[in-house]
């Protein structure tokens, strides 16, 4: 059984490698200067890293088709295999065929826009909005003006 497939101790030490890799490679990009323009960079680069772990379900440090694949599914936005190519072709720099972080990075504090980061901007915004639930407070006398 490969590394990347197996559970428990030797998937958490995946997991935390990725995520030591990837907060590197964020305080590269609060160092570097080019983003000093971006309101809350150090937590946008926050939940950007948290997202991109989110969606790669291997920890190889870069989203495939199939995990782009899943990840529209997850948020109610299913694409054909056509579709899917066209995004990762608009962000993937390198041509390799996948979405690594420096390149989800670059798209998401980038000017311009992709159907991908648009299509993530809009669920950030519906979480945002999110609805209480259950019962609301009771109110009082002394809760009006």
């Amino acid at each position: 059984m490969s590394k990347q497939h197996q559970g428990g101790k030797a998937f958490g030490q995946l997991k935390k490698d990725q995520e030591t890799a990837l907060d590197e490679m964020n305080r590269s990009y609060l160092s570097s200067g080019d983003y000093d323009d971006v309101e809350d960079l150090e937590d946008k680069l926050e939940s950007y890293k948290r997202q991109f772990m989110e969606f790669d379900e291997n920890n190889s440090g870069d989203i495939d088709i199939m995990e782009l694949k899943r990840m529209m599914e997850k948020l109610g936005q299913a694409k054909t295999h056509l579709e899917l190519k066209k995004m990762i072709a608009e962000v993937d720099t390198n041509n390799s065929g996948t979405i690594h972080y420096n390149e989800f990075l670059d798209m998401m504090l980038g000017k311009k826009s992709t159907v991908l980061k648009l299509i993530l901007l809009f669920e950030e915004m519906k979480k945002a909005k999110a609805v209480p639930k259950g019962h609301p407070p009771k109110k009082v006398l002394t809760d009006l003006p």
